[in-house]
């Protein structure tokens, strides 16, 4: 399941000394906004949140002391484009629906991921057509069609490519053969003028 309970701790305390002092001691610095909550400012332990951001779709139910869990899903992730740390996460409020939703369209991500490994195809393609599949409006699919709607999807487009590379393959050795011909044709031409 791609649900993740995180305890967070409250921030008073802003700007970048404030942020600087939060990665220092292994936390980021993040805010939940969205549904009818007002703007809550808070920091999350930067090792949990690594973790908890490698699952596909995850949702993050945050448990602060002072009021109830929230049930929220990363909307910007900022990054340190050199160390890879994170600089800051802003998180967004699910509602029920949502969050049923999120979990499904997950839950059918690492099983397609799975599938794909040891069908030996790239589980991110795969993953991300059942994405795309399960998130179409109009799909009335089940996880498990989806999958293998993606799992041919994948096969046909690397089929499609193999097929391009073999064209390209012989496009280049009949220009190589065409030019060695002029070569030789114009070799024995400078040969016959020598004579």
């Amino acid at each position: 399941m791609s649900q993740v309970k995180m305890s967070a701790e409250s921030r008073t305390e802003f700007g970048k000394g404030a942020a600087r002092r939060l990665r220092r001691d292994g936390r980021v610095p993040a805010v939940i906004y969205g549904g009818d909550t007002e703007v809550i400012h808070l920091s999350l332990d930067a090792h949990d949140l690594m973790m908890a951001l490698k699952q596909p779709k995850v949702v993050l139910e945050i448990a602060l002391a002072d009021s109830p869990a929230q049930m929220v899903a990363p909307r910007d992730v900022q990054r340190d484009p050199i160390r890879s740390t994170f600089e800051h996460v802003d998180l967004v409020v699910l509602s029920r629906r949502e969050v049923r939703e999120r979990l499904v369209l997950g839950q059918a991500m690492a099983k397609a991921e799975q599938v794909a490994i040891e069908e030996e195809l790239d589980p991110v393609a795969v993953a991300t057509a059942v994405s795309e599949i399960l998130s179409d409006e109009d799909n009335e699919l089940e996880a498990d069609d989806a999958i293998a709607a993606a799992l041919e999807q994948v096969r046909e487009a690397m089929k499609a490519q193999a097929e391009a590379a073999a064209a390209a393959a012989a496009a280049e050795d009949a220009a190589a053969d065409s030019a060695a011909e002029a070569d030789e044709s114009a070799d024995e031409g400078a040969a016959d003028s020598e004579e």
